[in-house]
């Protein structure tokens, strides 16, 4: 039972292989479509909209509503 935990704790691990980012990738990456947030002008105006209609703030990434209906 060790052998297997032991075997499968290895096979893991061989997938946490990290790879430094080439220079030539550096340049895919700051690309503004990768961005978490490419448009944050449009982003803030929406975020407004959606504070102000629920009558909240904060917690954009969690179910449910200002009103407690959900």
């Amino acid at each position: 039972m060790r052998v297997l935990f032991l075997l499968l704790c290895l096979s893991a691990l061989a997938g946490c292989a990290v790879e430094p980012v080439e220079a030539w990738e550096r340049d895919y990456l700051a690309r503004p479509e990768m961005a978490w947030d490419p448009d944050a002008l449009g982003s803030a105006y929406r975020n407004n909209v959606h504070f102000s209609k629920e009558a909240s703030n904060g917690g954009a990434s969690v179910g449910g509503g200002g009103c407690g209906c959900n």
